[in-house]
């Protein structure tokens, strides 16, 4: 019997393969297909895809693309985990969040969840929610020595600390059995409000709480370090990481100031970041943040077991959709899958409807029951740092470390983030940065499912009960779908009014075969809007004027080749303006412009502006070739209607 090697040779038969090679190979797909990279290092940059923050994803990555040394799972610098045994031995905690501001609702709701595998509880108390002084009924039938109670109480903290520091006393809850965080937030809450004359304050409170939890309540953290406001403002990753390393600092030098020791000051802080559909970008954010506090807390002379970061994760509200809010299901679970992947402690994910008002039992059924089956049927937690050893995964966490960092030093040399919140840097910045995704939102390159891409516009709305309204008056809260959603809020508004919703006619010429591709395309994109469609199929001009005139529609737009194009464009244009119609569109990219074609709509195109414009015409009675000063006739031209460019 042949004894087997020690290591099977599975690839010396093969000869050795380089990445040059690689990227010549590369280089010949892409000249052949009508790109010209100058080299074939260009070529692979060509198949690069550019994220935010300065950021790259590659094509290809190899061993060659290794960063600095991650360490072990539950030592510095934490990359792998903040725990030696990651989240193997009983996952991560699995934290639902409650903003009902009806107190026997919450109560139920409460305990509904505990008793179907949440551990802990995310109380929102405080303005129009659920009062401070509810805490005692929401929590009535809850084993606080069990269940984690995290509250989130705005200005109000220390109220709301005290309320369930009675509930402690009262239940005879041992000080050493309860866990949690109390929620204060100074900076956080300056984000949201704006209001940063009494953060100086605020922070006094939070450190007087914080020296009562190192002293009489080990499990419970006075502060948490909250990067949503951030994230819901539409911050990139790096900005989200920099600014809530930058308020960890300011608070690390409040609570070592007001006399705690540097390890007590750490055990006092919890981080919360969102976790998005963007699966590597999240894995990587939350390896990065921990990499990135361990570095604070390594010059700050903490000991090696105090450094490790504390994560809450969060799924995202921005990526949340009204409109087809099931498909929520799908962004939340890739979410919740990348949050654990990344080593984060606790994960709350926000149910599908959160973005239409309070959740029904239904959503936070879902919301739960997604964690349980990443934990116990999918195994997630059993795998210590499962993406650890990923080249890219590895690179992504190193040069997001490294914009973090670069973003967190800047607003240190601003003054900190208080200073840096006061004179506008953060919101300037942030917005700079949502401005230009919104580029990409409203042409699509980033697309979002249900909403502007494959709309439905029949779906039946799902109507909730509108939640408590958050603080307000600082950092804007934005989401990904909302100016499509505008538009389709238009449309729904002149179906209720009408009876009908605003109609464009396709005009589809020729065969199926010939203009089914940008005929689907058009539908997709007018839907998006809220904008119906009618088509008719042909060659015949005569034929589409009298479809376009029963259609009861006021704009069309062609569909086909570009051979029939060439055939037949003009003539049907022609034939659609001299059967009334104000706007005559095209499909395809800007070239040519056939004689009666106003506008073309191509992929990469500004839809969001393309479709505000159409409804501003289609739901208008005013005729735009007609000036309202001087009631003349003017020339609709391409410049003046903002066409091919």
């Amino acid at each position: 019997m042949k004894v087997p090697p020690e290591r099977l040779p599975l690839a010396d038969e093969f000869p050795a393969a380089h990445r040059e090679q690689w990227q010549q190979l590369v280089e010949g797909v892409l000249r052949k297909s009508g790109a010209q990279p100058a080299d074939a290092a260009a070529a692979e940059q060509a198949l690069s895809t550019e994220l935010q923050d300065g950021l790259r994803a590659r094509p290809l990555y190899t061993a060659e693309d290794t960063s600095a040394e991650p360490g072990y799972p539950g030592f510095p610098p934490y990359l792998r985990g903040g725990r030696p045994q990651g989240s193997a031995v009983a996952g991560w905690d699995v934290r639902q969040r409650h903003a009902d501001p009806d107190r026997r609702r919450a109560n139920e709701a409460v305990l509904a969840d505990l008793e179907n595998g949440v551990g802990s509880l995310w109380l929102e108390l405080g303005g129009d929610g659920l009062p401070v002084t509810a805490l005692t009924e929401t929590l009535t039938g809850v084993y606080l020595d069990l269940a984690a109670v995290v509250l989130d109480a705005g200005a109000e903290f220390a109220d709301a600390a005290e309320q369930l520091f009675k509930l402690y006393e009262e239940r005879e809850v041992s000080p050493a059995a309860a866990t949690g965080n109390l929620g204060a937030d100074p900076l956080g809450l300056a984000a949201r409000t704006g209001d940063t004359a009494r953060t100086d304050a605020l922070l006094a409170d939070a450190t007087a709480l914080a020296a009562r939890c190192a002293a009489d309540y080990p499990g419970v953290r006075a502060l948490t370090v909250d990067a949503l406001p951030y994230h819901e403002a539409g911050a990139s990753p790096a900005q989200e990481l920099g600014c809530a390393l930058a308020t960890g600092v300011a608070y690390l030098r409040a609570l070592t100031a007001a006399g705690l020791s540097v390890d007590a000051a750490l055990g006092q802080l919890e981080f919360r970041y969102a976790a998005d559909a963007d699966q590597f970008l999240t894995i990587a954010k939350f390896r990065a943040a921990r990499r990135l506090w361990a570095r604070v807390a390594e010059v700050s002379g903490a000991s090696a077991e105090a450094s490790a970061q504390r994560q809450h994760a969060v799924t995202s509200r921005v990526m949340m959709t009204a409109r087809d809010p099931w498909v929520n299901m799908l962004r939340t679970t890739v979410a919740c899958l990348a949050a654990g992947v990344g080593g984060a402690d606790a994960v709350t994910v926000l149910p599908f409807d959160s973005a239409l008002g309070l959740p029904d039992a239904f959503a936070r059924r879902v919301a739960r029951n997604t964690q349980s089956i990443l934990l116990e049927e999918s195994h997630l937690a059993r795998v210590i740092d499962p993406a650890g050893g990923s080249w890219y995964v590895e690179q992504l966490s190193e040069e997001l470390a490294h914009a973090a960092w670069d973003w967190f030093q800047e607003i240190e040399r601003a003054g900190g983030q208080q200073a840096a919140l006061t004179d506008g840097l953060v919101g300037e910045r942030i917005a700079a940065t949502w401005a230009e995704r919104s580029v990409k939102l409203a042409k699509r390159r980033e697309p979002v499912t249900g909403v502007s891409e494959f709309p439905h516009l029949d779906e039946q709305p799902l109507v909730r009960e509108p939640a408590p309204a958050a603080p307000g008056g600082g950092l804007p809260q934005v989401r990904r779908a909302e100016a499509y959603e505008a538009l389709r809020d238009r449309s729904d508004a002149h179906l209720a009014a009408t009876g009908a919703r605003p109609t464009l006619f396709l005009a589809s010429i020729g065969t199926a075969a010939a203009h089914t591709a940008r005929t689907t395309f058009a539908a997709n994109l007018f839907q998006a809007g809220g904008i119906a469609t009618v088509s008719a199929e042909g060659v015949d001009a005569t034929a589409f004027a009298e479809a376009f005139t029963a259609s009861g529609a006021t704009v069309a737009c062609l569909c086909s080749s570009e051979a029939l194009y060439g055939e037949h464009a003009e003539a049907v244009a022609a034939a659609l303006k001299a059967a009334g119609a104000r706007r005559v569109l095209l499909a395809g990219r800007p070239g040519e412009v056939p004689t009666g074609v106003d506008e073309f709509i191509y992929a990469g195109g500004d839809a969001v502006a393309v479709l505000t414009s159409l409804l501003d015409q289609i739901l208008d009675p005013v005729d735009p070739t007609v000036d309202p000063i001087l009631d003349q006739t003017v020339d609709p031209t391409l410049d003046q209607i903002g066409g091919a460019r």
